[in-house]
């Protein structure tokens, strides 16, 4: 039995998926083997010893302490994807309030009065005018998930649609429109784009690779930010936004600098915020999660490489250690010196971390064999599965 620690209300749709003879769900426990999160911050929670996985419901995992977790054994899963049909059609809806000045028009009628309210509306409409988004240039930073819906809906509206992103998977080039152009320098997104959607995670490589945007971008862009408020440097867009760089930007992390200027559109952080998404990011964040549990499995994890088997009746032993020269044979010599055959084996590395799975006969690994493993200066956790 698996103990499920919830931190934030998780749609009963993803718990649902949850075997009730296999887990039980707890928002109290003290020790899980999981938690669910979406939002809450856990980088001053404790991390259990029996804790194996998190799993975060939605993209973004800043309120997680990763590199904690990774030290520890703890597998990080997020649900890339899952919100990307929600983020989409705000994006759309961004793309039409950054061009005509809508918020500003309706703050306006709402304040108007007297029985010549439709003539008012008629006269002063053409202080709120502004341009189409058909035959502009949107650029998109991040051809992922959301990335890739939002090209193909934006080529659909009659916009050119140029994508950057270096690290492209090979679902999301197929999934891409073929008259989407994709380009292979970030500064040719800055030199053509009207428009400016962001869609990356907030790190150190990303800041880097944006920290100077604002110097190279075409005089007049709009910017979408629905990704981390920290992509962009405040000071600096309010200074590109006064001078005129910069037309309007709006975005789903605003601070107090930015709720005050005229051309900034603030959003509550809606961008995953529809019922669907909600439950979209539940079931995935549940299935993975159970699969970690049962099978050892893991996909899409943010500190650890996929690696899947599929379910055998029998014996399963899951190592998460170092990626390090002869670890794997190590791991072989000890199952071999208790005779235990490996029937089956997947491994994979990311970086410094590694997971190897392996389907055994012949026996089950003793306390004896499994202390020897843990005992391992590389190896970081041991566990076995029995199906």
């Amino acid at each position: 039995m698996y103990t499920i620690k919830t931190l934030n209300h998780i749609s009963p749709v993803g718990l649902l998926r949850l075997p009730a003879e296999l887990f039980t769900v707890d928002a109290k426990s003290e020790n899980p083997a999981a938690i669910l999160v979406r939002s809450a911050d856990m980088h001053a929670a404790p991390l259990g010893g029996d804790l194996l996985c998190v799993a975060r419901a939605g993209a973004g995992v800043n309120n997680i302490p990763v590199d904690k977790c990774s030290e520890k054994g703890i597998v990080v899963f997020n649900t890339p994807g899952a919100n990307a049909n929600a983020v989409k059609e705000l994006v759309i809806c961004s793309l039409l309030l950054s061009s005509r000045d809508i918020c500003g028009g309706i703050a306006w009628a709402r304040g108007l009065a007297g029985d010549d309210v439709p003539a008012q509306v008629e006269k002063g409409k053409s202080s709120f005018t502004g341009p189409e988004i058909a035959g502009k240039t949107l650029g998109i930073i991040g051809v992922g998930a959301i990335g890739v819906k939002i090209a193909n809906a934006a080529h659909a509206l009659g916009m050119d649609v140029l994508g950057y992103d270096p690290y492209m998977t090979v679902n999301s080039a197929l999934e891409l429109s073929r008259n989407v152009r994709l380009a292979y320098n970030i500064n040719q997104i800055f030199a053509e784009s009207d428009y400016l959607t962001l869609h990356v995670p907030l790190n150190k490589e990303t800041k880097e690779t944006l920290a100077d945007m604002l110097s190279q971008v075409k005089t007049g862009v709009r910017i979408i930010n629905l990704a981390r408020g920290g992509l962009i440097e405040t000071d600096a867009l309010l200074a590109a936004l006064d001078n005129g760089t910069v037309s309007c930007y709006v975005t789903d992390f605003p601070d107090a600098k930015l709720l005050t200027h005229q051309n900034v559109i603030p959003v509550p952080h809606l961008g995953a915020s529809t019922p669907e998404s909600e439950d979209n990011c539940a079931r995935m964040a549940v299935d993975q999660l159970s699969d970690y549990l049962r099978y050892g499995n893991i996909k899409n994890s943010v500190n650890f490489p996929d690696v899947e088997l599929p379910p055998v009746k029998g014996i399963r032993l899951c190592v998460i250690h170092e990626n390090r020269p002869n670890i794997i044979g190590d791991i072989s010599s000890a199952m071999g010196g208790a005779g235990i055959n490996i029937e089956n084996m997947a491994s994979k590395s990311s970086k410094d971390l590694a997971y190897t799975l392996l389907d055994l006969s012949g026996g089950t690994p003793s306390g004896a064999v499994l202390d020897r493993l843990r005992g391992h200066g590389h190896i970081i956790r041991a566990r076995v599965l029995k199906a």
